[in-house]
């Protein structure tokens, strides 16, 4: 009987098939060199793409906040020029008022009584002047009252006076007469105050409120 020796073909296909083993294995390293080489190439690329993107973002960022700057500065500006065109413009109205004030003064004046001291503060003024008699201290401060231009005359001295006619030697007697009136329209450094000080009171309310 014919016998066959079959380990020669055995060992050979073992050794083909740990030769098709190594070469998977070898294409399976090759391959997933690759993929991570191209995960890595591709993050790479989108990790530069990102911070090209920051440094523009920062770049406009740098440029908004120069110009966020700029405004504030021209706001600045325009504040300080406002408040100067508003210094002029109550600087030219006061000056037109005053010649008001001095044309109304001189109408509102009764016959034979004359001014001494006239002082403005404020919104008031303080007269100061010489009268014949109580009664036309009393008419000039009814003239006053009824002026467009004032209000509230306040009469603070009056008391009699005596004085010597040089020329006849006669002994005049008058009244010398110190009074206070508001101008029309105008606050009163009182007043003035007590408004600043209900802005800040209404300041401290608001911010208790927020609180």
């Amino acid at each position: 009987m014919t016998r066959i020796n079959l380990l020669p073909w055995r060992q050979m296909a073992r050794k083909e098939k740990q030769r098709e083993f190594f070469s998977i294995g070898i294409g399976a390293i090759i391959l997933m060199g690759a993929i991570i080489l191209y995960i890595h190439l591709h993050m790479a690329s989108r990790i530069s793409d990102q911070n090209t993107r920051n440094e523009f973002m920062d770049g406009e960022i740098q440029r908004v906040d120069n110009q966020i700057k700029e405004i504030k500065g021209l706001e600045t500006e325009r504040d300080r020029l406002l408040a100067r065109m508003k210094v002029i413009q109550q600087l030219q109205a006061s000056r037109s008022r005053i010649v008001h004030i001095i044309d109304e003064l001189e109408k509102r004046l009764p016959e034979s009584v004359y001014l001494t001291v006239t002082k403005q503060a404020g919104g008031e003024l303080l007269l100061q002047g010489v009268a014949p008699s109580n009664a036309s201290v009393s008419n000039f401060m009814r003239n006053l009252e009824a002026s467009d231009w004032f209000e509230n005359p306040r009469l603070e001295v009056i008391q009699a006076v005596e004085k010597v006619d040089e020329k006849t030697k006669e002994v005049l007697r008058g009244s010398q007469f110190t009074l206070h009136v508001k101008q029309t329209g105008v606050e009163t450094e009182d007043e003035q105050k007590d408004s600043k000080n209900k802005g800040k009171g209404n300041s401290k309310t608001k911010a208790g409120t927020k609180t």
